[in-house]
């Protein structure tokens, strides 16, 4: 993993991708007990135009270094599926925007906060996200006053209390 934080962090210096933050199951594992995944969600700001995001520049780059994409939405690099998603919502704007600096290993990374990436599983509102509230909020809790005020601002307070039912 931090093979490939090192080329990630490499591709925001190179300007290739702007900031960027860890989300989904991986991003939890800072905070709470793991979850089944087998990618990492890599939330950036990408060259856009107008309302077409262009990835070309960024598989460019990572073929030059030698990874390749795979059949579906992932990218093959130092072994560890990753996909590359631009914020789609408010609130994953607003959670690449607030993410947190961490380190994996000895690697510098951001993160989003916890109440965020519990936020976006309601808003994503997934079976599998429902569990992984249920598993994040057994091992963890969330500052509960940051994490109300977030759901509040993005509607999401009716579908947390189905999401934690």
């Amino acid at each position: 993993m931090e093979k490939t934080l090192r080329v990630i962090n490499s591709l925001e210096s190179e300007g290739i991708i702007g900031r960027y933050a860890i989300g989904g199951a991986i991003g939890l594992l800072f905070y709470a007990e793991p979850a089944i995944t087998y990618d990492l969600d890599i939330f950036c700001y990408l060259p856009q135009s107008g309302t077409i995001i262009d990835l070309g520049p960024l598989y460019k780059r990572l073929a030059e270094l030698g990874y390749k994409a795979t059949p579906g939405e992932h990218i093959n690099v130092e072994n560890i599926p990753v996909q590359f998603l631009p914020p789609t919502t408010n609130l994953v704007q607003e959670a690449l925007d607030n993410s947190v600096k961490k380190s994996f290993e000895d690697v510098s990374t951001r993160v989003f906060q916890y109440e965020h990436l519990l936020a976006i599983m309601a808003e994503t509102g997934r079976a599998k996200d429902k569990a992984r509230i249920a598993l994040a909020l057994e091992s963890a809790q969330p500052d509960k006053s940051k994490l109300e005020d977030i759901l509040r601002r993005h509607n999401l307070l009716d579908k947390w209390s189905k999401m934690t039912i």
